[in-house]
């Protein structure tokens, strides 16, 4: 038995192959890892005359965030906008999407927070100045750790860090 070949049959499934493809396109695409830090921006609330805080800045922007920094007379205006806790303040406040980030935050633990975006955590913070942070390298570097505060007003340990001079 000979096949034929019938162009007719062609024609009328092509418009559900094509869909068939879209399908699959679409359900690849949507699958395919993406790195949220390249595409969100982070938003910077400083005081004009704070240095650590551009060093901060930069520390973010040498390690590919998309920085927008914003001065503020004071930063507790924003604390209190954003719900940074008093206990987890710094002298800037960093946002992006639904998240902040307070303080000296070393810019792997921001793309981790950017990338991962977990549902629980509110932001995260290096309470206070600690020498060594990103933005404060200097002598006598302390171990300082970095918190999560979560959205049921819980806080944990997000990750511990040994400061730096500047000279590494």
């Amino acid at each position: 038995m000979k096949a034929t070949f019938n162009s007719k049959w062609i024609v009328r499934l092509s418009p559900i192959f094509a869909a068939v493809a879209a399908v699959i396109v679409a359900t690849l695409w949507f699958k395919l890892p993406s790195s949220k830090a390249e595409v969100s921006e982070i938003v910077v609330y400083k005081t004009p005359t704070c240095g650590c805080c551009v060093k901060w800045i930069d520390h973010l922007r040498d390690n590919g965030l998309n920085v927008r920094a914003i001065d503020v007379p004071s930063i507790l205006p924003v604390h209190e906008k954003f719900g940074v806790p008093p206990r987890l303040g710094s002298c800037h406040t960093a946002v992006f999407d639904d998240y902040w980030v307070e303080g000296h935050v070393p810019a792997d633990l921001v793309q981790k927070l950017m990338h991962e975006k977990p549902d629980d955590i509110a932001g995260i913070s290096v309470p206070g100045m600690p020498m060594g942070s990103p933005g404060m390298e200097g002598p006598n570097p302390v171990e300082y750790q970095i918190v999560a505060y979560g959205k049921d007003g819980g806080f944990t340990l997000y990750a511990t860090r040994q400061g730096q001079t500047g000279s590494e």
